[in-house]
């Protein structure tokens, strides 16, 4: 059996994290079966101190693998996975680029979106601290904001303004767009391994039950709304 360790539902989508939800829809996707461990209590079993990571029971031993992409690149290696199999060699490296671009790019405006603008902090707050025990609830969710801000910044996409941000992030709506066009999935028909990555990040601007101007000008393209719907519809 496999398991998926997440943070557990929040903001209306399976997992605030684009990272294990990309997993999540690669298992749902590759029709294998598994569970989810939720709780923010597995970041400390979490091997490398960050979700998702899945254990695989193999006999009389659990193999644990962290990092969502070495966990999809597990599966389908080991578990006779061929939702790739009729992307070409050229296809295949064009979606390896497309989610490094997602995942170190875009992610960093979701992150600024979610905790930098003022009116977000109270949804997040009350999202990821309201568990915590006064007094620590007092202080301990501030603190970690400016940790976030403090990575923002030496990431680089912290020392742009709101709107250089966000501009950025349009530049990845629009690519995605343009590249989706009218199609079911990116690829054609048939969703593969990167419309999992593609969804991961679209749902958390654009499936969420909230609303600031990052989510608006995600929600502005047609086909990025009904993709989301069309995953959420067949896999949810």
């Amino acid at each position: 059996m496999i398991s998926l360790y997440s943070f557990g539902s929040s903001f209306g989508v399976m997992d605030p994290s684009p990272f294990v939800v990309k997993v999540d829809a690669f298992l749902k996707m590759a029709d294998l079966p598994y569970e989810v461990k939720s709780g923010a209590h597995n970041l400390k079993k979490a091997p490398k101190g960050k979700l998702p990571f899945i254990s695989i029971e193999q006999q009389a031993e659990k193999l644990i693998i962290s990092d969502s992409q070495n966990i999809i690149e597990h599966l389908t290696q080991n578990h006779s996975i061929t939702l790739d199999a009729f992307l070409s060699a050229e296809q295949q490296a064009q979606a390896y680029l497309l989610t490094k671009s997602l995942d170190e790019n875009l992610y960093w405006c979701l992150v600024y979106s979610r905790w930098m603008l003022d009116d977000m902090w109270p949804l997040v707050n009350k999202a990821f601290f309201s568990a915590i025990p006064a007094p620590l609830r007092w202080f301990i969710p501030n603190l970690i904001r400016k940790a976030v801000r403090k990575n923002l910044h030496g990431q680089g996409t912290g020392r742009h303004s709101k709107d250089e941000i966000l501009a950025i992030a349009d530049k990845s709506f629009s690519a995605l767009s343009i590249l989706l066009g009218d199609k079911a999935y990116f690829y054609g028909e048939q969703p593969c391994s990167f419309d999992a990555t593609a969804y991961s990040i679209l749902c958390q601007f654009i499936s969420v039950d909230c609303k600031n101007e990052f989510n608006d000008k995600a929600r502005s393209y047609a086909n990025l709304s009904s993709f989301c719907q069309r995953i959420e519809k067949q896999f949810y």
